[in-house]
């Protein structure tokens, strides 16, 4: 049992660079990006690791990641949210460099593509919750109403980027594509399961008050 429990960390932290590596190093070798640009290969890897970074993000809410506090991962999910916001502005920008037209009807709903309408809606969520992040004190938003705002935005985000992701057909390896599109979607679901039990769970009024 001990030795499981010193093993636990390291592998769970193994299991989730893998979870983002293996899809990445597999589109890396696709046949595809032969006949790419370089523009186009950087915006369609930055689609992949913002992908990775939506499964990161449950993860370090809900404290399943080993090794960070509640302060710690609270904060590495601000800044993972901010890399977040950095890899889909890289995607956006370089597909609009790629190809204007289709960026434009992508952004207008337009677009005769599947994909498109999910991954922009998805797109324009996570800006939304960054920008609230951003005047959240400003705003003076408690942390139920930031739970009330956010939560929604969270599943358009995930939804969005995971149904964006399966339709397209391109450089990412199936298999890999849709086993990081389950993981992201079983985290998201746990992390709201346990969140509904913590919030219904009674803690001291001095715990209560150092959390606000």
């Amino acid at each position: 049992m001990t030795r499981w429990r010193s093993a636990r960390a390291p592998l769970i932290w193994i299991a989730l660079a893998l979870a983002i590596g293996v899809p990445v190093a597999l589109a890396a070798a696709s046949e595809q990006l032969a006949w790419r640009d370089p523009v186009y290969i950087i915006a369609g890897f930055a689609g992949i690791i913002a992908l990775g970074l939506v499964l990161v993000q449950p993860l370090l809410i809900g404290g399943y990641l080993p090794g960070l506090s509640a302060y710690r991962g609270r904060r590495a999910h601000h800044w993972i949210g901010g890399a977040l916001v950095l890899a889909i502005l890289i995607h956006v920008a370089g597909l609009w460099i790629t190809s204007p037209p289709d960026m434009v009807d992508a952004l207008t709903f337009s677009s005769p593509t599947p994909f498109s309408p999910f991954g922009v809606t998805a797109m324009w969520a996570i800006f939304i919750v960054a920008l609230l992040a951003l005047l959240r004190r400003r705003l003076g938003l408690r942390p139920r109403s930031w739970r009330i705002i956010h939560i929604p935005l969270a599943i358009v985000i995930v939804a969005g980027s995971v149904v964006h992701c399966l339709l397209i057909e391109g450089t990412m390896e199936t298999i890999s594509k849709a086993a990081l599109s389950a993981l992201v979607l079983a985290a998201t679901v746990k992390v709201m399961i346990d969140l509904q039990v913590w919030r219904k769970r009674r803690t001291p009024r001095g715990e209560s008050a150092a959390q606000q």
